[in-house]
């Protein structure tokens, strides 16, 4: 069973995929295997240089400051470069699924619903938290200016029109809610998979 887990930026989705790692489930971070990809890969290098410009790079390494400031206020661009990322992760998530033996494995990603990637979900999970909540994390977690949150944020659906497409929500606000939650929704879970055996 795939378990789909998603949120806006600075939600908390990363937070809650490690409550899941400490109940023993394997967790795919797709936003860290884009990161990787773009670095190792000499094909995906050639494909954003084109896209983006020499700048994109430096010395091998994405410049992610360089990228971000130009795809989050250009929604072509964006949707250009998550053509050029999205199939790789796709195709090393479906090997890395293969490889798994638990009941069920987590896929964290932050535009699952954007990009489509929920149609390959069997459940899924929507983290929220409040707005303000949200930016402070961000900015502590990355130095970004407001602006360039607001940005990030505008690229992504809103909760909204997220939650439509979810079968449970998380508020992220309280860390010990959230645990409780999580333990929660595992539960529930092990128990739908035992029913279908």
């Amino acid at each position: 069973m795939i378990v789909g887990l998603t949120g806006g930026i600075g939600s908390g989705k990363t937070t809650v995929a490690g409550f899941f790692k400490k109940l023993g489930i394997p967790v795919y971070i797709a936003d860290d295997e884009a990161k990787r990809l773009m670095e190792i890969s000499p094909e995906i290098r050639v494909e954003i240089i084109q896209l983006l410009g020499e700048n994109a790079y430096i010395k091998e390494i994405p410049n992610k400051k360089y990228i971000a400031d130009k795809v989050f206020k250009d929604q072509l661009l964006l949707e250009q470069l998550n053509a050029i990322i999205h199939p790789r992760v796709a195709a090393h998530f479906k090997n890395w699924y293969k490889q798994q033996e638990s009941p069920y494995v987590i896929k964290e990603a932050a535009i699952l619903f954007e990009n489509g990637g929920y149609k390959q979900c069997d459940f899924m999970i929507l983290v929220m938290a409040p707005l303000k909540i949200r930016i402070e994390r961000v900015k502590k977690r990355d130095q970004s200016s407001e602006e360039e949150i607001y940005k990030r944020m505008n690229a992504q659906w809103s909760d909204s029109k997220k939650i439509a497409l979810s079968d449970v929500i998380i508020e992220n606000t309280f860390l010990d809610q959230t645990k409780e939650k999580v333990a929660r929704i595992h539960n529930h879970l092990l128990h739908r998979i035992s029913r279908n055996w």
